[in-house]
């Protein structure tokens, strides 16, 4: 299948139109969470950021980078944060012109975790749920550093950082966005609870697959009732084996992750979407067969996604729309690309992380 077969029902099937919970949706394509460190040091969004969100409204819906809810849990220099009212007003800014373009935005809410280093969070503690290291090296403003051992999270402070995503979402939905999307994949703090190499705890949030979910559910549970259910999203990534979240054990990644959503199924999310290397798969069916609810999918890190590819992942009767991200970053008109076989723009992946607007809001769209 070419871009040019746009016709064929398979590739139409991506430009009708879907709702997630009170989210009206243009088309199935999903601009996926995409890290780009520029917000600066005070994790402000400015007008660049507010300009490179406003070009790919096009898309069925944007979810916005990871941004921090509190400000121990930043893992980048540049990241954006919720914590401030000038942060808020910033965000509040990308809303307003994502909309005046017609496109619809959540924010994505993560909690770096051990993923996180004093030389990132203003010299606060670093949390994970258990004193584990990830194995290697983090960039931080001073340059290359180790991973730090993360304090074990207390129950209190587990209790804060449930109030810390509420507190976060209200901001966000209060802001202007049209939802939240709760980051708890990819081995940031909520998945670093979910996954066994990660929680070696025995207590209530620990030791059992029921238990590693259990602070997930809370979190999603209470921002649910914060901002309504039907604007909160959650992504998981089971089987990801990223930032040493390992999940090496099949049986135990359904048992975890069909327990949490049996768990959050009964608050009618918006939706679920997973990202596994088969994304149309058993396991990524029986996941959304406990949801219940609407599903969006990718495969995975650093591929570009092709339309054919996409369209054959919407095929699966369980899949509702698909995240795409390199595509969406060098071509912010990508929706139009897809649908009349126009050529794409390359990627230039030197300049994902690179400050400014080259290779961030300077990519063409078609003539």
């Amino acid at each position: 299948m070419s871009a040019t077969t746009s016709s064929d029902a398979t590739v139409s099937a991506l430009f009708e139109p879907v709702t997630f919970g009170r989210i009206e949706l243009a088309n199935r394509i999903v601009m996926a969470p995409l890290t780009r460190m520029r917000a600066g040091e005070a994790g402000i969004p400015g007008e660049l950021i507010a300009e490179h969100y406003r070009q790919r409204a096009g898309v069925g819906m944007i979810t916005t980078e990871g941004t921090y809810p509190s400000a121990d849990s930043q893992s980048y220099v540049g990241q954006p944060g919720i914590t401030t009212d000038e942060q808020a007003e910033g965000w509040r800014r990308v809303a307003e012109g994502v909309h005046a373009a017609g496109g619809r935005i959540v924010m994505q809410l993560m909690h770096g975790g051990r993923t996180s280093h004093p030389d990132l969070n203003g010299g606060r503690r670093v949390v994970g749920p258990s004193a584990v290291a990830i194995d290697g090296e983090v960039h931080t403003s001073k340059g290359k550093q180790a991973y730090v051992v993360p304090g074990e999270m207390t129950t209190d402070e587990i209790a804060a950082s449930v109030a810390d995503h509420v507190a976060a979402a209200r901001r966000a939905v209060d802001a202007g966005l049209d939802g939240v999307e709760i980051h708890s994949a990819n081995g940031y703090l909520l998945h670093q609870f979910l996954a066994p190499g990660s929680n070696r705890r025995t207590d209530a949030y620990g030791g059992s697959p029921a238990a590693r979910a259990r602070f997930v559910v809370e979190v999603v549970t209470a921002v649910a009732a914060e901002v309504g259910a039907d604007r909160v999203g959650l992504r998981i990534s089971p089987e990801h084996n990223i930032q040493d979240a390992f999940e090496p054990d099949h049986d135990d990644v359904l048992a975890t992750y069909g327990t949490l959503l049996d768990q959050v199924r009964p608050l009618g999310l918006a939706y679920l979407s997973v990202l596994h290397h088969e994304p149309a798969g058993e396991l990524v069916a029986e996941l959304q067969r406990r949801f219940g609810g609407r599903l969006v999918v990718n495969s995975g890190f650093s591929t570009v996604t092709s339309v054919a590819e996409a369209a054959q992942i919407l095929q699966a009767p369980f899949v509702d729309a698909v995240a795409v991200g390199r595509a969406v970053i060098a071509n912010p008109d990508l929706v139009v690309r897809w649908k009349h076989g126009h050529p794409q723009n390359e990627l230039r992946a030197e300049l994902l992380y690179a400050p400014g607007p080259e290779g961030y809001t300077d990519y063409p769209v078609h003539a």
